[in-house]
């Protein structure tokens, strides 16, 4: 830097230079977020609802959604052009068309965690249900391997946008806690595979 600068010129190029990232995320922020979506109050779960939880949990992480998830705060999955979308605004708020597209209200946990209320649009057959039966089944897929379910869990997903990433990351530490408190660190995927149910949205109902 020129050092013949003003003093007031020299500040305000210094702050032009290290002003943020793309995403608007610095370091400090970024430990911050880190540390407040620490999984908190994990425990001891029986291994078909941890499995559901998973399973709901990394449903909803799929989804396209631009704001921070608060714990406790409803949040609600729709199946919309083909994706799936998270929203702040309840389905009797929307149009029709929204309304035949609800997959149901989902609440953050404290242990970061993901739980949904099914929508009535699940019990039958819609384009909504189809897609969930889409996503059990590339779920199972995933579990067909022999490696443990802590190696499956999303740690870092680079594609995803931040928010997904910062929640997939924190959903990884959870689940993979509960697994130690449990002592299931050596099962693998296809032993927990074998407690997926026949129906798609039995998971979503488990998890509740």
């Amino acid at each position: 830097m020129d050092s013949r600068l003003p003093a007031k010129s020299r500040q305000s190029a210094i702050v032009r230079k290290t002003d943020g990232n793309p995403e608007g995320k610095g370091n400090n922020g970024f430990m911050l977020d880190w540390e407040q979506t620490q999984p908190r109050g994990v425990v001891i779960k029986p291994r078909r609802q941890l499995l559901a939880e998973f399973f709901t949990s990394m449903l909803i992480l799929s989804a396209n959604f631009k704001f921070r998830p608060a714990i406790g705060t409803p949040a609600y999955l729709y199946w919309i052009n083909d994706e799936w979308s998270l929203s702040l605004i309840g389905p009797d708020q929307w149009s029709e068309e929204r309304r035949a597209s609800f997959a149901g209200t989902c609440v953050l946990q404290r242990d970061m965690t993901w739980t949904i209320e099914p929508s009535p649009l699940l019990a039958e057959d819609n384009v909504v249900s189809a897609a969930i039966s889409r996503f059990y089944d590339a779920f199972a897929e995933k579990l067909d391997t022999d490696l443990t379910l802590e190696e499956i869990l999303p740690f870092y997903v680079g594609k995803m946008p931040y928010y997904q990433r910062l929640f997939a990351s924190a959903l990884s530490r959870s689940v993979r806690a509960a697994v130690i408190l449990g002592d299931q660190t050596s099962t693998s995927c296809r032993d927990w595979r074998a407690l997926l149910p026949r129906r798609s949205t039995a998971l979503l109902d488990y998890a509740r």
